[in-house]
């Protein structure tokens, strides 16, 4: 399905794009953490790409000697169950900032990093019976 958008047609592909420190171990956290799938990897373009489990949405690793961080965009995964998904990262040591934050009647998100320090969210929306 196509989205038109302002003289932009979209389809429903997305890859978000990360820099990491150390492609093994981040194919590794991948994986085991979120529990995404190797796709495609090319050493000699220090890039990856894993599936996500959301139908079009890709995550691509970038190899880099210098990893910058705080920066760019924060990636958003919608979750049915926030709790679950908390479980999973305090399973795996994951860095986190804070508990699950509430907004009323819209959503529950918590923060965590990646081991190059990407922020990421989970999100579990309120208006679906959440």
């Amino acid at each position: 399905m196509e989205k038109k958008q302002m003289g932009i047609t979209y389809v429903p592909e997305l890859s978000a794009s990360m820099s990491v420190s150390d492609m093994d171990a981040s194919i590794d956290w991948y994986q085991k953490v979120l529990g995404f799938d190797l796709l495609f990897r090319d050493d000699d373009l220090g890039w990856c790409e894993l599936s996500t489990g959301v139908p079009g949405v890709t995550v691509g690793l970038a190899q880099s000697e210098n990893v910058t961080q705080g920066g760019g965009a924060t990636n958003v995964w919608g979750v049915k169950d926030i709790v679950e998904a908390k479980a999973q990262l305090d399973a795996h040591r994951v860095k986190q900032d804070g508990d699950i934050q509430i907004v009323p009647d819209m959503v529950k998100l918590i923060t965590f990093y990646d081991p190059d320090g990407n922020a990421m969210m989970f999100a579990q929306s309120l208006s679906e019976g959440g």
